[in-house]
């Protein structure tokens, strides 16, 4: 018999934190367009991929509304997604650690990050949301 603080319940993954439904970008997409995707899915920003999948950036709601911003009032061109998105994106494997993440995410650093596999593709999103939905569950479960 157990005792009651030893719990055998299945370790934290970024798997099962992640979420596997999430809108990638096209490098060559109108910015406008890609701020509609943003909005209608009431997602804060989003991976930009290659053809393959790859990760090639990552596009914010902050970075869509200047453009969009400028657009609107000042009637710029419309710019692609390539020329306003972020080349450089911090990136979760699925071996992470989703505890060394959350305590990553106590800091300034993003709230959301594209879950890469060993190539580079992009198989899911994580969030500060997610992962504390996870340590919620578990926590209930222990409850129950």
């Amino acid at each position: 018999m157990t005792s009651p603080h030893h719990h055998t319940h299945t370790p934290l993954t970024i798997e099962n934190c992640m979420s596997r439904k999430f809108v990638s970008f096209k490098p060559g997409m109108p910015v406008v367009e890609a701020a509609m995707s943003l909005v209608t899915n009431e997602l804060i920003g989003g991976p930009v991929t290659d053809d393959d999948g790859r990760l090639v950036g990552w596009i914010s709601e902050q970075d869509c509304l200047k453009t969009v911003m400028n657009v609107l009032y000042y009637s710029e061109r419309v710019a692609t997604v390539a020329k306003v998105m972020h080349p450089d994106v911090l990136t979760v494997k699925l071996s992470d650690d989703p505890i060394d993440l959350a305590n990553q995410m106590l800091g300034a650093k993003p709230k959301i990050y594209p879950v890469v596999d060993d190539h580079g593709h992009v198989v899911g999103v994580i969030s500060r949301r997610r992962i504390l939905r996870a340590m919620c569950q578990r926590i209930s479960k222990e409850w129950d």
